[in-house]
Parts: C-alpha cells; sequence; structure tokens
C-alpha cells in the first residue's frame, strides 16, 4: 500500500502546482500556502509543510493520531509542490492555463483517490477536520467548509492568488474524486480476479 500512497501523494501535489502555475488561482490551503510564503520570503512547498505542522499541532487537544499516510502527506506533496512550481513553465495564455487547471483538479482527484484507499493516516487538513467534527458533533460539511473558506480569506488577505481555478476546484473536485475512486476500485477488483 504503500506505492498508491507515494504516487497519489505526488500526483496530488504535482496537480496543486499545476493551478498555481496556472495562474488563475489555487486551492484554498495553497492560497493560505502562498500568503505565508510571501511574508516569511520562503518557498510555497516549504510554506505548504509549515502550513501542516501547525495544523498537526491543532490535533493535540482533538487527540488525534498520525500515520505513516499523515506524515508522507506533509514531506511528498510540499515536496512536489516546489518540484512543480520550479520545474513547469508558468502558462502565459488562456489555452495553456485552462489546459493546466484541468489537468490539476484530474491529478488532485486522482491522487486522493490513491492516497484514500491506502488507509494508512489521515493527511493533517483531513484529521483536523474529523477531530474537529468528533469533539464538536457537527457535520463534516460544515466544519470542512468553514476551515476552507477561513484558510482561503486568510490567504487572500497575506496576498495569495484567488481566481477562476479557485472557484473551479471548489466545483469540480468533487466530482474529480468520486470518478477517481470509481477508476481505482474497478482497476483493484480486475487486479484481484
Amino acid at each position: 500500500m504503500v506505492a498508491p500512497l507515494v504516487g497519489g501523494l505526488a500526483a496530488f501535489g504535482f496537480g496543486e502546482g499545476l493551478l498555481v502555475q496556472s495562474q488563475w488561482g489555487a486551492t484554498p490551503w495553497t492560497v493560505f500556502a502562498q500568503g505565508i510564503a510571501k511574508h516569511l520570503s520562503i518557498s510555497l512547498g516549504w510554506a505548504t509543510a509549515l502550513v501542516s505542522c501547525f495544523v498537526l499541532l491543532l490535533w493535540i487537544p482533538l487527540r488525534e493520531r498520525p500515520g505513516l499516510g499523515t506524515m508522507a502527506n506533509l514531506v511528498i506533496i510540499a515536496t512536489m509542490l516546489d518540484v512543480t512550481t520550479f520545474t513547469v513553465a508558468v502558462a502565459h495564455n488562456d489555452v495553456l492555463k485552462t489546459i493546466y487547471m484541468v489537468a490539476g483538479v484530474l491529478c488532485i482527484g486522482m491522487g486522493s483517490a490513491l492516497y484514500l484507499t491506502c488507509g494508512l493516516g489521515p493527511g493533517p487538513r483531513d484529521g483536523l477536520m474529523t477531530g474537529l467534527h468528533r469533539h464538536s458533533h457537527v457535520s463534516v460539511v460544515y466544519i470542512r467548509l468553514s476551515i476552507e473558506v477561513a484558510v482561503l480569506v486568510s490567504g487572500w488577505l497575506l496576498g495569495g492568488t484567488v481566481g477562476f481555478a479557485t472557484a473551479f476546484f471548489a466545483g469540480t473536485i468533487g466530482y474529480s474524486i468520486g470518478a477517481s475512486l470509481q477508476l481505482v476500485e474497478r482497476t483493484l477488483q480486475w487486479v484481484e480476479a
């Protein structure tokens, strides 16, 4: 189960990097990391890792326990985000921006599906969400929405890029993950048959 974990997290980080390189916006947490990166003069990957470490500290009062997947999430996504933003050229026309944006959401969807099926521990943000849900008994939907809006607004105020790709991600990521999960499940059934 380690190979799908690593591959999934790498795809996730690559997808995040493509959204950034589209210059049309990014996911809420990456917008937040962009704002932090600007103020601390560090790379986006390092800012992402720093945010993940801070979120893990919030697990302590919630009594959440990290797993291999949790720590791999922190390291691999941040690394791939830096690798992608350092090596993939910024999109300078609308066609390439659109390709980056769509490919980014597809990569994040597939990466999420691979990572989620491993069962090796939640990512820092997912663990925060489920921990808050367990302790507050508030619906996961409202907790996730509140967290995403809070980090998006905070990131925007710090100077992160919010744009069309941010809205596109919000409106399509659920479908991308759902379709990817079905594909992964069918592939596993085919392999086991």
